[in-house]
């Protein structure tokens, strides 16, 4: 008896230690099988296809598994499959670039913000305010325009849309670590407000941070597939899943896989980033 209760204990010891790690829940755990797999495609795309995702070496419009195409083809005979593996690359790392402009300006700006204080602080927050009263979609338009059309374009211009919300957050995490005891032992100590600055205020302060920034890669995927259906992202042919479902709308009818299959790639994508984000503390 005595051996079956130890083993009970046991056996509620390791459930109560995978209940307590986020990352060894369920939803965890297929979120970082689906993100490893679309990297794995954006960065080796030949070991998940053989496909020319520029070609159109097929007929028009073949429904998923014929010929061997396993998503059909598009309106040109194009691998569907193919051009969606190949959309991982332009999606993915578009969207990693975004979130590092909008982290690293975000960050620097709501450190030197709450770090400094006064009219500094007033005038950061001002702009920080009015970048935060424009839409998203209306702001990263407007810096295309300037910038001009293409992949890093679009993404710098979706990394510019979240600048404020990093910087906010950035902001009120330093306020708030920076009125801990052990920053003021610190000034004690002798250190300089750079060392503390940089040694002990910036690291405490980027859990929350990392967090958001986790969040905003599936923001900005979505964002980036917003601008290539609305004709603003990577110019055609280039693989891209808003250019991909854009280039099908006009098939819907007949041609469901055109939409409906690399928008579920997309929406697996971004629902595994934003589930994944979770699982960081949201405070420091």
């Amino acid at each position: 008896m005595s051996m079956m209760h130890t083993k009970a204990r046991r056996g509620h010891r390791r459930a109560a230690a995978g209940q307590g790690n986020p990352w060894l829940k369920p939803g965890s755990i297929i979120a970082i099988v689906i993100l490893a797999v679309a990297f794995l495609a954006a960065l080796f795309p030949v070991l998940f296809t053989s496909s020319d995702p520029y070609a159109g070496t097929d007929v028009a419009l073949l429904p998923p598994g014929e010929n061997g195409h396993l998503m059909g083809t598009d309106a040109v005979g194009r691998d569907l499959y193919a051009r969606v593996v190949y959309g991982a690359r332009q999606s993915l790392l578009g969207a990693l670039i975004a979130v590092a402009v909008g982290l690293v300006v975000g960050t620097l700006i709501g450190l030197l913000a709450g770090s400094l204080r006064g009219v500094v602080d007033t005038i950061l927050m001002r702009v920080v305010d009015v970048l935060l009263s424009i839409p998203g979609i209306l702001l990263s338009l407007s810096i295309i325009i300037v910038l001009g059309f293409g992949s890093v374009q679009a993404a710098v211009a979706v990394g510019a849309t979240s600048v404020a919300t990093f910087a906010r957050l950035a902001r009120s995490q330093v306020i708030t670590v920076a009125n801990a005891e052990y920053i003021e032992a610190a000034y004690g100590a002798g250190a300089t407000r750079t060392t503390v600055l940089l040694r002990h205020i910036l690291p405490n302060s980027l859990t929350p941070v990392i967090a958001l920034a986790t969040l905003q890669f599936g923001t900005a995927i979505l964002q980036l597939s917003i601008l290539g259906f609305l004709g603003y992202g990577a110019p055609p042919p280039t693989p891209e899943w808003g250019l991909i479902i854009a280039e099908g709308r006009d098939f819907m009818a007949t041609a469901w896989w055109l939409i409906i299959l690399p928008g579920l790639a997309l929406v697996a994508v971004v629902m595994s980033a934003n589930r994944l984000s979770q699982n960081f503390p949201v405070e420091a």
